[in-house]
């Protein structure tokens, strides 16, 4: 049998080749999940711009021959849907900026901050990320009844500004900044709360862009709490104003597409803008130095 030598070709270049075969190959494989996993989006985009004639239409289109907005139009024409996405915005808004604020503040406490506890208070707090949201929602009902918010923008955004994962991402994130920054902050006259908006906050734009995705994606999608703590339409969010349309039109899924696709519409704008603040601290956290 002829070696790759004796056939009159290098060993360098046999072992190109197989490594080039094997990218391929992974290459492809990568692409066909990323073609899977964009598929229900491909299909939701493409329900809402059918004729609304054509989307129980079986074998169904995958590419269709004829485009309409018949389905925006009737969104659209939908009386309270501005209302629903107002609500939704400043909801989404106010508990990111709040969050932000609130998250940064704790993790940079916990990270950079001595006191008796710290430790033991920490795990407590992140700890109890394993209890379910459902088990906590009767007590937060009862204790937003007891303030007299329920149906109101304090009750949408309260329950939401302190969560235990903005803290872990800050206050993981915040252990990696140099302890001489702030201790030069010290002797240059700074306050703690100046240090930590003139030095810490800079140096920690990563995280917080990634606690801010999160956090503004999670309020924008949100569906249960918004349903239990309010009781009109004009404060209902556009989630939840969406699910309410296919009690009155539960046959129309064009229509319910173009809703869902109108609701994607803000988050992927604002992963869009701040992907690559995004990408930077899913990383950086990880790196130690």
């Amino acid at each position: 049998m002829l070696t790759s030598a004796q056939a009159g070709v290098a060993p360098g270049r046999v072992r190109i080749r197989r490594v080039r075969v094997g990218e391929a190959i992974a290459i492809a494989i990568v692409a066909a999940l990323a073609i899977m996993s964009l598929m229900p989006l491909y299909w939701m985009v493409v329900t809402a711009i059918k004729q609304p004639t054509l989307v129980m239409k079986m074998p169904p289109e995958w590419f269709p021959r004829q485009l309409s907005l018949a389905n925006f139009r009737d969104l659209f024409a939908r009386r309270l849907l501005g209302r629903w996405t107002l609500n939704s915005a400043i909801v989404a808004t106010s508990v990111t900026v709040a969050q932000l604020f609130v998250a940064s503040l704790a993790g940079y406490a916990f990270a950079k901050k001595e006191f008796v506890g710290r430790n033991v208070l920490f795990w407590l707090y992140v700890g109890s990320m394993m209890i379910p949201g459902q088990v906590t929602l009767i007590p937060r009902y009862i204790l937003m009844a007891k303030f007299r918010f329920i149906n109101t923008y304090w009750g949408l955004i309260l329950p939401s500004i302190a969560a235990p994962f903005g803290v872990f991402l800050m206050k993981q994130f915040m252990q990696t900044l140099p302890g001489e920054i702030i201790d030069a902050g010290k002797i240059d006259g700074a306050s703690e709360f100046g240090i930590y908006t003139r030095l810490v906050l800079p140096l920690s734009k990563p995280a917080l862009a990634v606690l801010g995705i999160f956090t503004f994606v999670s309020e924008w999608n949100d569906f249960l709490w918004p349903l239990v703590i309010t009781n009109s339409s004009e404060m209902r969010t556009l989630q939840v104003g969406l699910a309410m349309l296919q009690e009155e039109v539960p046959m129309a899924f064009g229509l319910l597409m173009a809703g869902a696709t109108y609701a994607a519409i803000p988050i992927t704008i604002v992963f869009l803008a701040f992907q690559r603040y995004f990408l930077t601290g899913l990383t950086v956290g990880a790196l130690k130095g």
